[in-house]
């Protein structure tokens, strides 16, 4: 038996290795083994070779909803490449763009689902380009929303793509547009310039509750470009942004706080420099009512869980405490188990130290607080300045967006969820 046993176990391995070496020698020569269809054999080599997917854009106030594209974008292939439109090609298609070029590369290259980065790509897909994605970047497929990207000739910018059938559609994150963001900011511009008699509820509270506030010459918001935000946040949506993992046991913890209102390169420069410190990296962002109480009724521009999500998408970034306290208590460290605290140098308000109750003061006394100096000079109020101080030329900008944004929304139809 055992004689048997033996010969029957020799000769099916001897059969085994034959079979193996046909199939490597006809893999060699790029034929399918025998009784294996061309189909087939074509999708299991494809396994070998990962699907690479190119999307671009301006990526100007960088959000969630461009983070979410991108993670959408990602999901069609394995390697996700990304087009950053030029300053001049903005200018020339749209009008002058809120960040530059060097800004808005940080901020891609930040988001955790981007695997390369193409600088002064062009607004539109030409034949030339799409040749050198192609041939040079080897991509397979062209990726954009279900919103239409219209040149100022009336023309869709992606349509040489689509005619060449290499291109995917991927569904627009509702309720977030640059065009919104600025919008918001023009309206805190109009309310200061009419009276201070208005009801000064936050920006983001009357976005997220779906009103605009009215004006003494009769006009709303929607007429410099703005218009309700749609945001609906939900709990999958947060789950899609999240790590999904914990610290390890012995994990070395660096927390940060902030509102990290309309995310910007600044924010992502002291989040790579705080993550360098450690092992994870725990984000505390504060709730809106916090925020109004400390920078003034008109902020966050944005509403906590929007930029919870624009926090969450940047790969420095573990872990993010939705609403976190503006104290940071004994309490809360030995619950998350933090190990170090930080600061950076460049903030909207660098004063907490010389307040009465100062937010950071246990920290201080366990010594485990540091400061941290910061890679850019750039806040949010930077950025609000660069609005105020161009704001007709916005305003310009918006009122052309806004009538393809309501056409969006008019006759927009489902697109299968991501």
């Amino acid at each position: 038996m055992n004689k048997i046993s033996s010969t029957t176990l020799i000769g099916g391995a001897v059969v085994v290795a034959m079979a193996v070496g046909l199939y490597l020698g006809v893999a060699k020569r790029g034929l399918p083994p025998e009784g294996l269809g061309m189909g087939l054999w074509r999708k299991i080599k494809r396994k070998k070779k990962p699907l690479r997917v190119y999307m671009d854009g301006c990526f100007d106030m960088m959000h969630y909803g461009h983070c979410n594209a991108l993670r959408q974008a990602l999901a069609v292939g394995d390697q996700l490449v990304v087009g950053v439109v030029s300053d001049a090609e903005i200018i020339a298609n749209k009008g002058p763009p809120v960040t530059p070029m060097h800004e808005r590369m940080i901020m891609v290259k930040a988001v955790k689902w981007v695997d390369e980065v193409i600088s002064d790509a062009p607004y539109a897909i030409t034949e030339d380009f799409m040749k050198k994605l192609f041939d040079e970047y080897k991509m397979d497929y062209i990726i954009h929303g279900d919103d239409p990207c219209v040149l100022p000739d009336g023309t869709d910018a992606y349509a040489v793509a689509k005619k060449a059938g290499r291109f995917k559609q991927i569904k627009r994150t509702e309720g977030i547009s640059s065009t919104d963001i600025v919008g918001r900011m023009l309206l805190c511009v109009r309310e200061r310039s009419v009276s201070d008699s208005h009801n000064h509820s936050s920006l983001q509270r009357q976005f997220s509750h779906g009103h605009s506030q009215k004006f003494e010459d009769g006009g709303s918001g929607s007429r410099s470009g703005t218009r309700v935000s749609h945001f609906l946040p939900t709990s999958r949506r947060i789950v899609q942004f999240s790590n999904g993992k914990g610290p390890g046991p012995n994990a070395h913890i660096v927390y940060i706080d902030g509102a990290f209102d309309l995310f910007h390169a600044g924010h992502v420069e002291i989040l790579r420099v705080a993550r360098e410190l450690g092992d994870f990296l725990l984000v505390g962002t504060h709730n809106d009512q916090t925020i109004s109480a400390k920078r003034g009724t008109h902020r966050p521009i944005m509403n906590l869980h929007e930029r919870s999500l624009s926090v969450l998408a940047c790969r420095y970034v573990d872990e993010v405490i939705i609403g976190a306290p503006w104290e940071v208590s004994k309490d809360m460290i030995t619950t998350f188990n933090i190990s170090l605290v930080v600061h950076g140098t460049v903030a909207e308000s660098s004063d907490f130290q010389k307040e009465k109750d100062n937010p950071y003061d246990v920290p201080i006394s366990m010594g485990i607080f540091k400061v941290l100096e910061s890679p850019l000079d750039i806040t949010t109020t930077t950025i609000i300045k660069r609005i105020v101080a161009n704001h007709k030329a916005y305003q310009k900008r918006n009122a052309k967006k806004v009538a393809s944004e309501k056409r969006y929304y008019d006759n927009k139809t489902y697109v299968s969820s991501d």
